[in-house]
């Protein structure tokens, strides 16, 4: 290899290695993810994924096209949303609420039928605990584990956790984005103050036959004291959160 060639290639293996190579680069899922957070269909939306850090959250998930996912308690449908156009036709969501949450499915579910997309799977769930027809590559769950502490205890949790690897493919992966409460304080604050202690989570869902297989920190806010219920609007909205990948063991 001549010195001038050299020149010309070795700067971009270097930069490629630095992650800095060319957009065009991006994986499958990562470009699937800019696409639907681009998407004219949730123009309405867009003004939150910076404080959720939602590009990043994806990511580090590993959603791609052509999954299927279950959206457990989606609230308003923001993620449920989203997926849709990252699985793409191919793919399929499951936006679900339990028997116990049904009173918050009142005004979402509607809203959510009436926009009538195709690979969506939009319901109130007959029982308290997930359930599907076919395993799914992905379950996603967003500021509600804590309350399955509120809606039966530790032995709701382990049903739950239990019923999520019996949802998920081998190799799956299991999301759990919560706000964080004290280290040591356990399941003590998931009625007081909506939060639960990361260590908490990671020890219930482990014993459930997850590996932990990663957690990101894009969501950290170290100026909240953990004192405080997620409501306050001295720090609604802008609570410390851990972000957990759990993975089902083949």
């Amino acid at each position: 290899m001549s010195s001038l060639f050299r020149s010309l290639v070795l700067p971009v293996a270097v930069i490629a290695a630095a992650g800095l190579a060319s957009p065009s680069l991006a994986s499958p899922g990562e470009a699937a993810v800019k696409a639907a957070l681009a998407s004219p269909s949730r123009a309405d939306q867009q003004g939150d994924d910076a404080r959720r850090k939602t590009e990043q959250v994806l990511d580090f998930a590993g959603v791609k096209p052509g999954q299927s996912v279950i959206d457990f308690l989606p609230g308003s449908g923001y993620w449920t949303r989203i997926f849709t156009n990252v699985v793409g036709p191919k793919g399929h969501v499951f936006a679900i609420w339990p028997a116990w949450g049904a009173k918050y499915a009142a005004k979402a579910l509607p809203a959510l039928e009436a926009r009538k997309m195709a690979n969506v799977t939009a319901e109130v769930q007959s029982t308290d605990l997930p359930s599907v027809a076919h395993p799914v590559d992905l379950f996603w769950t967003v500021q509600n584990y804590h309350d399955i502490n509120n809606n039966g205890g530790e032995a709701a949790l382990n049903a739950f956790n239990a019923a999520v690897f019996k949802a998920l493919k081998p190799g799956g992966i299991y999301m759990i984005i919560d706000h964080a409460d004290t280290p040591g304080s356990g399941l003590s604050g998931t009625s007081t103050k909506h939060r639960i202690d990361k260590a908490a989570v990671i020890r219930e869902v482990t014993a459930a036959g997850f590996k932990l297989a990663g957690e990101s920190t894009v969501l950290t806010n170290p100026n909240d004291d953990h004192t405080k219920t997620v409501f306050d609007p001295s720090i609604r909205g802008e609570t410390d959160q851990f972000v957990l990948k759990f993975r089902k063991s083949r």
